[in-house]
């Protein structure tokens, strides 16, 4: 039976998605899930005694959330997360001037990578409260990436990548598993971070991850468990700037103002070699043998290292562009250039 979640506010509640436009957008979502995941009980835990703003969260995180995850973890273990996370925004003074859509998308989800998941949130805020609620923003960054490095150092690992918790005990992990601790560590005291990744550097065959945060408005950048004595700067700041991509996937339907690159059931993945590099868009236009745009051509973009052409994106065209090159909508028909035809 699929579980029904009206939604009744009394006078002093307040919505976590003030939005209604993307609130009724993450019910549907959330809807579609409860159907694929019909059996179980597995979203029990809303039957609980919960504030508008709990409930909605859990329904983003479920709704969003890998099938596996929601079979996994608990529903309590969610809703403990969801609690430590609007505890922390109360508790530290950037928490109110952190846009909602940012808390959203970059504090309150749980999963960072592809990691176990643990009960490290409580755990790091305990640890770094002290150490951080009397600092700026900026320095608080700062000052949680300096104990990241105290607890982890790098190693080569295997693929999958240790939990937070996993990586304490080890107290070593691969880029991957740094940057993933790094943004658990953030995001536990309530500062929104996310992990970054290079598919391949230009001048070699290694890539790369690392951790951009949210101060105050814009996003920097800072190496994982590499403190520096500022942010934006670190090892990989020449690689970067000359790179052809930097992204990182956003949990959930992201709306925000980067390049979306793609979307996916649980993730949106956006461009952001912007922070990174001066960047110019540069427009393809895929047509027929008679000159019509086509739409849905595959068209990968390459760099070429160690001796082959490795693909760092792959897009997908529409049907937006006239033969002549200019946008269908408002098209003079003047004929500036034709298109190559495809063989």
């Amino acid at each position: 039976m699929i579980l029904g979640l009206p939604l009744l506010l009394s006078c002093s509640e307040s919505h976590f998605i003030t939005d209604p436009n993307y609130r009724d957008r993450v019910e549907q979502d959330f809807q579609q899930k409860q159907e694929i995941m019909s059996q179980g009980d597995l979203f029990s835990v809303l039957r609980l005694p919960l504030t508008v703003e709990e409930k909605e969260a859990l329904m983003f995180l479920y709704a969003y959330m890998p099938i596996g995850d929601v079979t996994d973890y608990s529903g309590e273990y969610y809703l403990n997360n969801i609690r430590s996370s609007f505890y922390a925004r109360k508790e530290m003074h950037w928490g109110k001037r952190i846009p909602e859509d940012i808390f959203r998308h970059f504090v309150l989800p749980v999963r960072v990578n592809n990691e176990n998941l643990d009960d490290s949130r409580w755990i790091f805020y305990n640890e770094l409260r002290d150490r951080v609620i009397n600092l700026s923003l900026h320095d608080a960054v700062l000052e949680v990436n300096h104990w990241c490095h105290e607890k982890v150092i790098y190693a080569p690992s295997d693929e999958r990548t240790s939990s937070p918790l996993a990586s304490v005990k080890t107290a070593y992990g691969r880029c991957g598993e740094e940057s993933t601790f790094l943004v658990a560590a953030l995001r536990s005291v309530g500062i929104p971070a996310r992990q970054v990744y290079t598919p391949r550097w230009a001048h070699t065959d290694d890539n790369h991850a690392w951790v951009e945060a949210w101060v105050d408005g814009k996003w920097h950048f800072l190496g994982a468990c590499e403190p520096e004595p500022v942010l934006d700067l670190a090892w990989f700041n020449a690689p970067a700037s000359r790179g052809m991509l930097m992204h990182t996937k956003v949990f959930g339907r992201y709306t925000g103002p980067e390049e979306v690159m793609s979307i996916t059931p649980n993730y949106t993945e956006i461009n952001i070699i912007g922070n990174y590099a001066e960047t110019a868009k540069v427009q393809i236009t895929v047509c027929d043998a008679a000159g019509q745009a086509l739409s849905d051509a595959r068209v990968e973009f390459k760099v070429y290292n160690y001796g082959e052409f490795y693909t760092v994106a792959d897009k997908r065209t529409d049907a937006k562009i006239c033969w002549c090159g200019h946008p269908k909508e408002g098209c003079s028909g003047m004929k500036k250039f034709r298109c190559k035809k495809i063989r």
